[in-house]
């Protein structure tokens, strides 16, 4: 991490969801908040637990010096709606295999 750059991974307690119009994408208990120096929080959801097959794989691709190379996925009314990092660096290996949106309500 750079120097006053930090991040952290907990698991949350709280019951989160995404809904996008009138159809859930995902909902666990069992999601990791990270935080981020400069960026609000952010949910991170296993993927069993995000509706894949609703989702279309992007062609972005975006690059963290601190978290590594990002995917992304879409609607079809909303691009690049979801990501994750599929090879996440070690320090944020715990978001291996979860996915993150922009938008998530507590439930």
């Amino acid at each position: 991490m750079a120097e006053g750059h930090t991040i952290t991974i907990e698991q949350t307690d709280d019951r989160v969801r995404v809904v996008h119009g009138d159809q859930v994408l995902a909902e666990s208990g069992r999601a990791l908040v990270l935080r981020e120096t400069g960026c609000p929080p952010r949910y991170y959801f296993p993927a069993e637990d995000v509706r894949l097959d609703l989702l279309t794989p992007s062609e972005t691709h975006t690059y963290c010096p601190f978290k590594g190379t990002a995917s992304y996925w879409s609607l079809p009314d909303a691009a690049d709606l979801v990501w994750a990092y599929p090879e996440p660096k070690a320090e944020v290996a715990r978001i291996k295999d979860h996915l993150c949106f922009y938008e998530v309500e507590t439930l």
